[in-house]
């Protein structure tokens, strides 16, 4: 009985980190694809430290995908905060009784915020009067960029350098995915510097990216956590 219950732990954190990667990759392209002709000229348009125009003409051109890519955005967030509860509460469970565990918990929470703000903000460009205006697009771009950048990635590395900390004496994941949650950390830290200098938001698609497979990898190899059986069946 005790096998079934791992094996269902695992399906769970299985399912929640590949639906908040699916909801990830089909945000983005919605945005690029649900368009009547994409180009790279209008790729490079999401940039947001690209010229106000090429942005407000991006966003006005595309009302339909801007806001389709909002909802799956602003969805995306939410697995990713029910997979965050989940992994925390499954460490508790395992006896980890370390900071890291709460610092994960903050660490995920932030960045399911920050992907829900990225997405309602991106949203909003969908809106004709908004996108049509050159000050309005182009600060709610920088939000959605914010939001779902800088801030996304330094709570994501929260949360992968929690997790990873906490169980590096426990032993309750291999040791390579440990070094890879310390990595995926690193480089959120990093997405930080971003905002002091362009550059280094390169940390920001590595953490994005490299953070599927980091919950991926979480999500199949923590050893599920059996239920105490109750007084009296004892």
């Amino acid at each position: 009985m005790h096998h079934g219950t791992n094996a269902r732990a695992t399906r769970s954190l299985l399912v929640l980190a590949a639906a908040y990667v699916l909801l990830v990759v089909a945000s983005v392209a919605a945005l690029i694809l649900l368009r009547h002709s994409a180009t790279l000229r209008d790729v490079a348009a999401l940039n947001p430290f690209d010229s106000p125009e090429s942005s407000r003409r991006f966003f006005s051109s595309a009302p339909e995908a801007t806001r389709v890519s909002g909802f799956l955005g602003f969805a995306s967030a939410i697995p990713l905060a029910i997979y965050t509860a989940n992994i925390v509460a499954r460490l508790q469970c395992l006896g980890v009784r370390h900071a890291g565990v709460y610092a994960a918990f903050a660490g995920g929470v932030a960045a399911a915020g920050g992907l829900a703000a990225a997405g309602l903000s991106l949203w909003m460009l969908s809106v004709p009067e908004a996108a049509a205006s050159i000050p309005v697009a182009r600060t709610l771009h920088f939000v959605t960029f914010l939001c779902g950048g800088p801030a996304f990635a330094v709570g994501f590395g929260l949360l992968a350098g929690g997790v990873s900390v906490s169980t590096h004496d426990a032993q309750v994941l291999p040791r390579w995915v440990v070094w890879f949650g310390l990595a995926i950390a690193s480089t959120g830290a990093l997405s930080a510097f971003g905002l002091l200098s362009i550059p280094m938001t390169v940390a920001i698609p590595i953490t994005r990216v490299g953070g599927f497979g980091w919950l991926l990898a979480v999500g199949a190899l923590l050893p599920g956590c059996s239920p105490r059986v109750p007084m009296k069946d004892r």
